[in-house]
């Protein structure tokens, strides 16, 4: 048989790789893998590689090649929208004139530190490239303190555009513009009309949405510009938007219900204009924070805003002397100017004044602003000299408190929703301060991929069907497989109900017996109810026992997962009735694992009584960190008798202030023989550390043990109010820096 020469096997490969690039790049669609790879390594001036509609699983995609500005190379989807990128997957690019648009990143996670880069190594920058109507949703690691970026900028003049950003649950920022080479510096990058969609409360530092630089290089200028973009309950930490670099812009952009500010954390010459901070009276929503030399915050518009201290509707802080690097620079010849504030409760001056922070602010002017409130007559707080400030032509409402009395000029409050929907000052006060008829610059229809849902409702209970459920051993089960978020299990009155296996939350679950008598819940295992990720549980007026419970230390009768949940959950109890957690010692009625954070423990209206362990000890994250477990705590009406731990034992540990809690009221409760069990290490019958926002009013202790505080730092505000100590030691803290009144001990 005669073998084909060397020459005809040449001319063979070359023609088959001259159809495939024919066929891949111009006019055919890539399949898998193997093909999109071979496409990209021969890609050419003009190219563009489509990749067939489905789902890409476990792909690392590294777009490296060079195009021209006439003849750009493109890497798309072969319908917007309908190419997803699944599992353990990411996609980088370098090189010169690129573009990608039309992918979604979505059910998986990246496998490295990043979702999307603008480099494929350290020496492979990109350049005069772009990433455009593209989306990640929840493409979020397992583990809630992995960490990771989902999109980070390097080299020079990319663009990132049209695109949606929703949902990050895990540890690290959601987009990041890296300076670390000096390739990636001055960089001219354009962040333009993105949704950048809800982000859940982190509980811990590192929840930025958007930060540009790092405090390494705070003193280099990035140039970055950041316009017409849509930030929606972005809530991830109080620093929405980081800038940690010279030379930025941040222009017509539209912050609805953030909580957190803009901050100029770092850098000099930042520009904040047209930005729109909308409120809603949304706790802890702010607008700016300005820190730094030479910066200019002019015409934003701010509206509803709840934010005190660092989350304030403006906050001009204080700096530090000769400041390292990390810390904050005094704030220097910067202006502040045409500004719009309507109802919004907080302005604060020389903010963070301390020991350290006793820098404060020079050359900086603060003139022809408007300042319209009828939510709080004094929103000016003074923490230091403000001498070095001037305040000029401001207008202020009759009824509000300056911080001086010159500089603003008293008027009416004259407020009506206009035509946009937004609150507007008279149209003579606009005009006085050079201010045009307020209007968003973006709607969320402007903004992010053309294809995607931006209209995102958050999951609550009670929004599904009842299912009824008969009483008997495992019946709950059989109801809750058939269940979905938001369903009602509907309990018989006065019956009983036995689980014999876990009882594993998957969802939001309501289980609840209808007006009358008290449906009764007992389990063999050693946790009743456990929620998992994605899950959350309401009970309201349901009898629980320990009775049948397993003779062993340590059961409990709602637990989370004992692995890490990177999605906050609720738990509701209302009108119920807890009893008999006495089969062995340790018994707790409500415990967490680390890496897990509730939105809101709520409980109210509801008997303990007869419990070895404790009622919610939610204090797993003790490393001193910042990072907590619980955001609200919320005790009303409630009788807690013979419980031999803490009713709530509430931890956040550390000095770090990027966090907006842990807050917790504490009302109209009755504590009966409460923490004197041996094993209660903390010898309290409450304990809150590092709690930012307490009250504690109009509740009754009897034989138990003293309510325990530890304040830290962050200027926590506790209150505590009509308390009445029977046979009890007083309260107790290592600080006096809360208030009390009417407390009576007996």
């Amino acid at each position: 048989m005669k073998r084909p020469s060397l020459l005809y096997i040449a001319l063979s490969f070359c023609l088959a790789l001259l159809t495939f690039s024919c066929s891949s790049t111009k006019d055919g669609v890539v399949t898998n893998k193997e093909e999109l790879h071979r496409a990209i390594a021969i890609a050419k001036p003009g190219d563009v590689i489509t990749m067939a509609d489905g789902a890409w699983k476990d792909i690392e995609i590294r777009f490296r090649a060079s195009g021209t500005a006439e003849e750009k190379i493109t890497l798309t989807a072969q319908t917007p929208g309908q190419v997803t990128i699944e599992g353990q997957s990411n996609l980088s690019l370098s090189g010169e004139h690129l573009e990608v648009s039309g992918l979604v990143f979505k059910n998986g996670y990246s496998p490295t530190s990043f979702v999307i880069a603008f480099r494929t190594a350290d020496d492979e920058l990109a350049y005069h490239s772009r990433v455009t109507n593209c989306v990640i949703d929840n493409f979020s690691n397992p583990e809630r303190f992995e960490s990771d970026i989902w999109v980070t900028m390097y080299g020079k003049n990319n663009r990132f555009d049209h695109n949606s950003l929703i949902g990050k649950r895990n540890l690290g920022v959601t987009m990041a513009v890296r300076l670390n080479t000096e390739e990636s510096r001055e960089n001219n990058h354009v962040i333009e009309y993105n949704y950048f969609g809800p982000r859940q409360n982190l509980g811990a530092n590192g929840g930025e949405t958007l930060r540009i630089g790092t405090s390494h290089y705070s003193l280099t200028d990035s140039k970055t510009i950041v316009r017409n973009n849509y930030f929606d309950r972005c809530d991830g930490e109080h620093e929405i938007i980081s800038n940690k670099s010279g030379n930025n812009s941040f222009k017509s952009n539209v912050f609805d219900q953030c909580r957190g500010t803009l901050t100029m954390r770092h850098g000099k010459y930042t520009l904040v204009e047209n930005n729109y901070f909308l409120g809603n009276r949304k706790p802890n929503t702010g607008g700016i924070r300005v820190i730094n030399e030479y910066q200019t915050v002019k015409n934003n518009y701010m509206s509803g805003l709840t934010g005190y201290r660092f989350r304030g509707a403006l906050v001009v802080m204080n700096g530090v002397p000769n400041s390292p690097i990390n810390r904050y620079n005094q704030v220097v010849d910067s202006e502040i100017s045409g500004n719009v504030l309507v109802d919004c409760d907080h302005v604060q001056l020389c903010a963070g004044s301390d020991e350290e922070r006793s820098a404060v602010p020079v050359g900086t002017t603060m003139i022809n602003n408007i300042f319209l409130s009828q939510t709080n007559p004094k929103p000016f707080t003074i923490y230091d000299d403000i001498t070095g400030i001037e305040f000029a032509d401001n207008l202020i409402n009759k009824e509000a408190e300056p911080p001086l009395q010159t500089g603003f000029e008293k008027v009416s409050y004259e407020v009506q929703v206009n035509e946009n929907g937004l609150k507007a000052p008279a149209d003579r006060y606009l005009s006085q301060i050079g201010f045009g008829e307020p209007k968003l610059p973006v709607t969320k229809t402007d903004v992010g991929a053309s294809y995607y849902q931006h209209d995102i409702s958050e999951p609550t209970f009670r929004t599904g069907k009842s299912i009824l459920v008969q009483a008997g051993t495992n019946t709950l089960l059989e109801a809750l497989s058939n269940s979905s978020s938001g369903d009602v299990l509907l309990l018989e009155n006065g019956a009983r109900y036995l689980l014999t296996k876990d009882f594993v939350v998957p969802h939001l679950v309501t289980i609840k017996t209808p007006d009358g008598a008290k449906a009764t819940i007992f389990s063999r295992k050693n946790t009743f109810f456990k929620i998992h990720n994605e899950g959350g549980l309401e009970l309201e007026n349901v009898r629980m026992s320990g009775a049948e419970s397993p003779d062993m230390a340590g059961n409990t009768v709602v637990s989370t997962s004992k692995y890490s949940m990177n999605r906050n959950y609720k738990l509701f109890v209302r009108n119920c009735e807890i009893v008999d957690l006495d089969i062995n010692h340790s018994f707790d009625f409500f415990r967490i694992y680390r890496s897990t954070m509730a939105d809101t423990l709520l409980i109210e209206n509801s008997t303990f009584k007869n419990i070895t362990g404790s009622v919610a000890t939610m204090a797993r994250e003790v490393e001193d960190l910042g990072m907590y477990n619980v955001e609200y705590v919320l005790l009303h009406n409630n009788s807690f008798e013979q419980v031999q731990g803490a009713v709530a034992n509430i931890y956040r540990g550390g000095t770090d202030e990027s966090t907006f809690g842990p807050i917790a009221i504490v009302a109209n409760n009755e504590f009966d023989e409460v923490g004197n069990g041996k094993r209660n290490k903390i010898g309290g019958s409450l304990y809150f550390h590092g709690v930012q926002n307490l009250k504690v009013q109009n509740n009754t202790w009897r034989n138990s043990a003293p309510l325990k505080l530890h304040l830290t730092n962050g200027e926590p505000v506790t209150q505590l109010e009509d308390l009445t100590y029977i046979n009890t030691p007083k309260h107790e803290s290592n600080s006096t820096a809360y208030s009390q009144q009417n407390i009576e001990v007996r």
